[in-house]
Order: structure tokens, then C-alpha cells, then sequence
């Protein structure tokens, strides 16, 4: 008997990673000077990687878990693994940022991230 194949466990060909996006985590939070902080990033390492950005379908939010009930629209990221990337990395590209609200390593095989991002505006 065949067993059905995993959509999340495909493995996204690399010629359909055409963007090149920025990868920064939160950084150590600097005085304001008022009594409150601003917010820092700091780069991942390796800074940037390679990715596909495509807009998330139904389909696509039915398999890949969402950490977050959101209003906006979605976009599905896909990019080799990294280690550092999690919910709370923040994906630059071409002036825009995304925050992710799901971030799943297929099979835990740690070839491939498949992330959920909302863009931040």
C-alpha cells in the first residue's frame, strides 16, 4: 500500500528561492533615556538566505500551523534551515518587514523552514 506523501515534507526546489531576505533576531533593549526602551535587532548568523515568498492560501494555513489569529494577509516563507529562526525573527525584504507567527522544520529534518509572516506596517 502507498502511503500518501507529506505536503509539508516536500522540499522546495532551490530555483524557486528568488528573494534574498535579511534574518534579525530581537537585540538587548537600549535605554530611551525617559525611563522606557527602545527596541533593537540584531543579524542572525549568516545575515541573509535565500527564500520563496508566496501568499498563504487556505490550503496553505490548514498545514502549516498559525501561532497567531491575525487580520491580514499572510505570506508562506520557505528557506533552507536555520537554526536561529523562530517566532520572534524578524524577515526584512526590500524595505518590508514580517514578523512570523509559525515557523515548522518538516519532520524535524532541519533542511527546510516553512514559516507563516505577517508583514509589519
Amino acid at each position: 500500500m502507498r502511503s500518501r506523501p507529506n505536503l509539508l515534507a516536500r522540499r522546495e526546489p532551490a530555483g524557486r528561492r528568488i528573494h534574498v531576505i535579511g534574518l534579525q533576531a530581537p537585540g538587548l533593549p537600549i535605554p530611551d533615556g525617559d525611563g522606557g526602551v527602545i527596541e533593537s535587532w540584531t543579524d542572525l548568523d549568516p545575515p541573509t538566505v535565500k527564500a520563496s515568498i508566496d501568499i498563504a492560501t487556505a490550503r496553505d494555513l490548514e498545514h502549516l500551523p498559525a501561532g497567531t489569529v491575525i487580520a491580514q494577509a499572510a505570506h508562506v516563507i520557505r528557506m533552507p534551515y536555520h537554526p536561529g529562526v523562530t517566532t520572534t525573527t524578524r524577515i526584512l525584504f526590500r524595505g518590508r518587514a514580517f514578523s512570523l507567527t509559525s515557523v515548522v522544520n518538516p519532520e524535524e529534518r532541519n533542511i527546510q523552514l516553512e514559516c507563516i509572516g505577517v508583514e509589519v506596517v
